[in-house]
């Protein structure tokens, strides 16, 4: 039997059921666009003969709805995804045929019944790994005291640019130097009409710190997605 054809061999489920993955994305795959993740599960959600359900009228297709989209130039290890399934697969078939498809830099690490709104999610935490010239405890010890604000930086809108302290947006963050690289560990807001880029915030504390200024033949930074997380500030999202 076919690997697509098992799924017609499955139970129907009385109403469609919500799963929830959640999935890595990292290395190259940083700089793939939203748009083009979105293609790439379409295919793959398809290829690995899942029960999916699709969505009804004239131009059918699959429902997914991705939670807190990841900006270019970020990698995680918590992105989130949900998928509708009409007949009785078993979540650890579902990871298995998903992974089949993919590779280690996108990766699905979990399948579970959706509960949760992505509504809920308030808060977002970031790595940062930062090489730049001259780093050094003291430069760490400026970037901790710039992130106590305020930080400005210009903000587009629909009515134009407005200046605003993206200091304001962080929940906290624990800067350290370690092995010649400056990291912050930063949870920032990620809620509706609260939303902090993690390059934004970057990109502000090179204006007011300097880093990253030097040559950028040498200079490197890394952002990671570690955590999604409620309104408390310390519960992860799930």
């Amino acid at each position: 039997m076919k690997n697509n054809d098992v799924k017609f061999t499955l139970p129907m489920l009385e109403a469609p059921r919500t799963l929830r993955l959640r999935f890595c994305k990292l290395g190259n795959l940083q700089y793939i666009s939203h748009l083009d993740l979105q293609r790439t599960f379409s295919r793959v959600l398809v290829r690995a003969g899942l029960p999916l359900w699709y969505t009804k009228g004239f131009n059918p297709h699959i429902k997914m709805v991705f939670g807190l989209p990841l900006p270019v130039g970020s990698e995680s290890v918590c992105e989130l995804l949900d998928i509708r399934i009409e007949r009785d697969m078993q979540e650890s078939e579902v990871l298995a045929r998903l992974n089949a498809e993919l590779t280690d830099e996108l990766a699905v690490t979990a399948v579970y019944p959706a509960a949760r709104k992505f509504a809920e999610i308030a808060f977002a935490e970031y790595e940062y790994t930062v090489g730049t010239g001259g780093a050094d405890e003291a430069l760490a010890a400026r970037v901790r005291e710039a992130l106590q604000g305020p930080l400005p930086a210009l903000k587009r809108t629909k009515s134009g640019e407005r200046e605003v302290d993206l200091a304001e947006g962080l929940l906290r963050a624990d800067v350290r130097f370690e092995n010649g690289v400056i990291s912050i560990v930063a949870v920032m807001a990620a809620g509706e009409g609260r939303y902090l880029s993690p390059e934004a915030l970057l990109g502000a504390l090179r204006q007011k710190t300097g880093i990253l200024t030097g040559d950028p033949t040498t200079e490197h930074y890394r952002i990671l997605r570690r955590r999604v997380l409620l309104a408390d500030g310390e519960t992860e999202f799930e």
